[in-house]
């Protein structure tokens, strides 16, 4: 069993940043791919980014690219989400996750064990 803790979540200006963390409790962490996805109101969760469980590979969703970097700390068990150059788009419930895909990263239904969530609004 795995539990999943995000923080970070806020109001921010269109423009502005955000820093999104996840820690992550239970057996064998390190062996667990971690992603974030998003679920905006009225609308299905999508992806958002992952990053491999050695930590050498990252994915990121179109809308993330160039704004959005994901990582991960094995000593604290934290995958982080730095969010700059926020949009209103990017106003959603963000919910870390972690699974054990080989491929698919962005696939929801490749994650076993999610958190909670926490509020992302961008003002515009």
């Amino acid at each position: 069993q795995v539990q999943l803790v995000e923080s970070g979540g806020g109001l921010v200006q269109a423009g502005g940043s955000l820093r999104l963390s996840c820690v992550a409790s239970g057996r064998l962490i390190s062996t667990y791919a971690m992603g974030w996805f998003r679920q905006a109101p009225g609308k299905e969760r999508e992806f958002v980014a992952a990053i491999s469980r050695s930590g050498g590979s990252t994915y990121y969703a179109d809308s993330a690219k160039g704004r959005f970097t994901i990582s991960r700390d094995y000593a604290k068990n934290t995958v982080s989400l730095q969010m700059n150059n926020l949009k209103p788009e990017d106003t959603a419930v963000y919910y870390c996750a972690v699974g054990r895909p080989l491929y698919d990263f962005g696939l929801d239904n490749k994650y076993d064990y999610w958190g909670q969530g926490t509020q992302v609004t961008v003002s515009s």
